[in-house]
């Protein structure tokens, strides 16, 4: 019985034991089998991952592959913008170039053509020369049969005539060259001493208007039955005039110093408050005194400023009086001042003495000083005064010959005549050559603006010169050479001018490169 429990108990340990291991078994190969499915999914995802990564760094790749093709390709249509650009200067100065081919050959078939003439001329002097040559011997045959008295007598002949022939046309050429040379000289000349001038000129006028605290006034300078104005008119020589200008009065005369005095006069009349004929004799003398003084002062400062020495007293005084004394509207000590440094410069420049030019143009006009009080010409009477004043004769002379009033003899007399007419007759130095002078450099442009081809003028040197420019592409050199003979031509008969005008027809063309 016992030995049966035991081989059962043995058989069911044995059987557990066998169930165990079975289980184990079962339970060990679901264990791998969750391992090996946890296995293939992590590997799944692995796989996942790795292709997502694969894929954002393809994309990745792709866009910086793009970028950098994106950034040649415009690198490249850079290059290609730029080549282009190049290639277009280069057409364009190739074009140029051949338009300045085209030219220098049309130019070089000019110099064929001229070339040809001149053969044809030389073929034609040949033939000349040929009959003279033929001529020569047969005469040579004639002589031969001539003693050495008469052969010797017909070359010298020939011999003279042939060198009469060339001196004259030597010196034709020589007067010609000097002639040209004289005018670009005076030309120099005159426009280096007009260059260092620049003077301001004041207004003529023959009334002074002399303003008045009140219109009261006006009766009290009228006075009692008109007592007061008639003696301030007598003593002065000026004519009074009382109108309805509001608080003012006008003082008329030619006499530009007898003005003077009046209007000094009339002032202290007026501040004084006491006017009577005693008191407006005594102011009267005031002032005479007065501008003595002044002109004296006046001459003094314009002498000194010039440079000119040993003048008397008297002389100048009336240099002085020439401050207040007017012509055209040019102030006449202004004018002799100019007048003066012009006349030196114009000497300098002829490599002469400037001390007496300079003297003698600024006594010019003195006699333009006292010109109201004694008949003739001013220039005879300034000659006059200077003569008695002790002045050198060639002075005198010039003084009396500026104006052709006695024939000039001298360079210094035509020095004084020159220096005279450049400072009364350069634009702006009188008032009625303003308008005529601006009118006549319109006139001068409107002239050069008519022809076609024309690009800008310009009047310069005061209306000595007209400058044109044209339009390199529509004129062409001798093209340029005729629009300046055709525009001076126009000039000629439709504008007045003095002396002459100088046409300059400019034709520029520019070309351009860049070294790199």
């Amino acid at each position: 019985m016992l030995g049966t429990n035991g081989i059962i108990s043995s058989a069911i340990y044995a059987g557990m034991l066998i169930l165990g291991i079975v289980i184990g078994l079962l339970v060990e190969g679901y264990i791998a089998r969750n391992r090996a499915e946890s296995a293939r999914e992590l590997v799944r995802k692995m796989e996942q991952e790795a292709r997502s990564s694969i894929e954002a760094e393809n994309a990745k790749n792709r866009l910086k592959i793009q970028e950098e093709l994106e950034e040649k390709k415009n690198s490249l249509e850079n290059k290609f913008v730029a080549r282009q650009t190049e290639l277009q200067k280069t057409e364009h100065r190739l074009i140029q170039k051949e338009t300045f081919l085209d030219h220098r050959v049309e130019q070089v078939e000019q110099k064929d053509r001229d070339l040809d003439t001149a053969q044809e001329k030389l073929r034609s002097k040949t033939e000349i020369l040929e009959g003279q040559r033929v001529a020569a011997e047969t005469e040579l045959q004639r002589i031969a049969q001539l003693n050495p008295e008469e052969a010797r007598t017909i070359v010298l002949d020939r011999a003279e005539k042939d060198t009469r022939s060339r001196v004259a046309k030597m010196v034709g050429e020589v007067v010609h060259d000097a002639q040209l040379q004289a005018d670009a000289k005076a030309a120099e000349v005159i426009a280096s001493s007009i260059q260092k001038i620049a003077t301001a000129y004041v207004g003529e006028s023959t009334i002074s208007v002399v303003p008045l605290p009140s219109e009261d006034w006006k009766g009290r300078i009228i006075g009692r039955e008109g007592r007061n104005i008639r003696a301030f008119e007598t003593l002065t020589g000026v004519d009074l005039l009382i109108d309805d200008t509001p608080e003012a009065v006008t003082l008329s005369a030619f006499n530009p110093i007898r003005r003077e005095v009046a209007r000094i006069a009339l002032e202290r009349l007026v501040i004084d408050g006491r006017i009577h004929p005693a008191h407006i004799e005594q102011f009267v003398e005031e002032a005479e005194r007065q501008m003595d003084e002044r002109v004296f002062s006046e001459g003094q400062q314009a002498a000194n400023h010039v440079g000119i020495a040993g003048l008397s007293d008297e002389i100048t005084r009336l240099i002085g009086r020439l401050k207040y004394r007017t012509s055209y509207g040019q102030n006449v000590l202004a004018h002799s001042v100019e007048a003066a440094f012009i006349a030196a410069n114009i000497a300098s420049e002829l490599k002469l003495p400037a001390g007496p030019a300079k003297r003698a143009g600024f006594l010019h006009d003195i006699g333009k000083a006292v010109d109201y009080e004694v008949e003739g010409p001013h220039a005879l009477i300034g000659s006059d005064i200077l003569n008695k004043s002790g002045e050198s004769g060639d002075i005198v002379h010039a003084v009396a010959a500026h104006h052709a009033d006695v024939p000039m003899e001298t360079v210094l007399d035509v020095i004084v005549h020159v220096a005279d007419a450049l400072s009364a007759s350069r634009p702006g130095a009188r008032r009625e050559s303003v308008e005529s002078y601006i009118k006549r450099l319109e006139k001068l442009e409107s002239i050069a603006n008519s022809i076609p081809g024309i690009k800008k003028s310009y009047a310069i040197q005061a209306g000595r010169e007209l400058r044109i420019l044209v339009e390199p592409d529509e004129v062409d050199e001798s093209l340029a050479a005729k629009i300046a003979m055709d525009v001076a031509r126009k000039v000629e008969l439709e504008v007045s001018y003095p002396g002459q005008i100088k046409v300059t027809v400019v034709r520029e063309t520019r070309y351009s490169d860049y070294a790199k």
